[in-house]
């Protein structure tokens, strides 16, 4: 099972990390549930955010600290995914135009404040759902000054609606929640497979500092981390498939080696549900029963609901 956390004991506040070049990331550790990292660029007359945060407080403490950095308005927002830790606090940055793929803006939409449900012990404050407004389908570059980045969709993968952005003049990639440092990945709304393939581009790339959805900025083995947890993934997935074991009584009974040492192994359940659809030859990405998923999730942690101290 999942070692619980006290309540945001130790938890380090948030803190801006300069990557040089005008761009930055707002980074929120430890990177479990909910505390996900922002990417910004500072340029000479506006700001672009690489996604927003969970709640209202997150996201009023995230506009501090770009009015710290930059006195210059906040243009753009680049939503990577659809989930509420990267788009909740869109709703705060109104002079902003909102950019996302066209599945992330439908899922924002689909989905909404459904979230909470799962998480209800979080102080959320005023959320409004507010989805991209301009969308694209498979590439597209945005302009750091004079600096392009290539934002590119490779979904499914962590969820049906993945991009990353590439700036290779500095060779630095945010990754989003293609790329997870210190924490289990989670694959429940994509496609393990895809997210391999996702991987696969970028270690094609090169970069030398990859900001991750959550936990620590890195270098490219942070990739490879996360390429070593899926294939053992399917490795004890298709075991406990052939063997007929259910995703729960699978995920209580295997050892987790050196991944236990990975916040939030509860999404272990989740994965193997993910990978049991896939083994089944069904849809990549297709829905699933989250409410049992996460219900699972909760059992494996011996009834704690999950943890998030955002």
């Amino acid at each position: 099972m999942s070692t619980p956390r006290s309540r945001a004991a130790g938890m380090p506040d948030p803190s801006v990390q300069d990557l040089g070049k005008g761009f930055h990331v707002f980074v929120q550790l430890d990177g479990s549930w909910g505390l996900n990292n922002v990417g910004i660029f500072a340029g000479r007359d506006g700001v672009i955010l690489v996604d927003t945060t969970f709640t209202e407080g997150r996201a009023r403490a995230l506009r501090a600290a770009v009015t710290e950095l930059s006195p210059h308005p906040i243009r753009t927002v680049l939503n990577t995914h659809h989930h509420g830790d990267h788009t909740y606090g869109n709703y705060l940055f109104p002079e902003a135009t909102i950019i996302g793929h066209e599945l992330c803006r439908s899922a924002t939409i689909a989905t909404g404040f459904e979230t909470k449900k799962w998480f209800p012990d979080v102080d959320w404050g005023d959320i409004r759902i507010v989805p991209p407004a301009v969308t694209f389908r498979d590439e597209l570059t945005l302009w750091c000054d004079d600096v392009p980045a290539t934002v590119r969709f490779v979904g499914p993968a962590h969820t049906t609606n993945d991009v990353y952005m590439w700036v290779p003049e500095h060779s630095l990639l945010f990754a989003g929640d293609l790329v997870f440092n210190g924490g289990t990945p989670f694959v429940v709304m994509g496609s393990i497979s895809g997210l391999l393939r996702a991987l696969d581009e970028l270690d094609g790339l090169g970069a030398h500092t990859v900001v991750p959805g959550h936990g620590a900025v890195g270098g490219p083995e942070v990739v490879g981390h996360q390429r070593d947890y899926l294939l053992w993934l399917q490795d004890v997935a298709q075991r406990g498939f052939d063997a007929g074991t259910e995703p729960l009584d699978l995920a209580r009974s295997v050892d987790l080696g050196t991944f236990a040492r990975l916040t939030d192994s509860e999404r272990l359940v989740g994965n193997l549900h993910r990978a049991y659809s896939e083994l089944r030859g069904e849809p990549l990405g297709g829905p699933l029963d989250y409410d049992r998923i996460v219900d699972e999730m909760v059992a494996f942690n011996d009834g704690q609901p999950l943890h998030c101290v955002a």
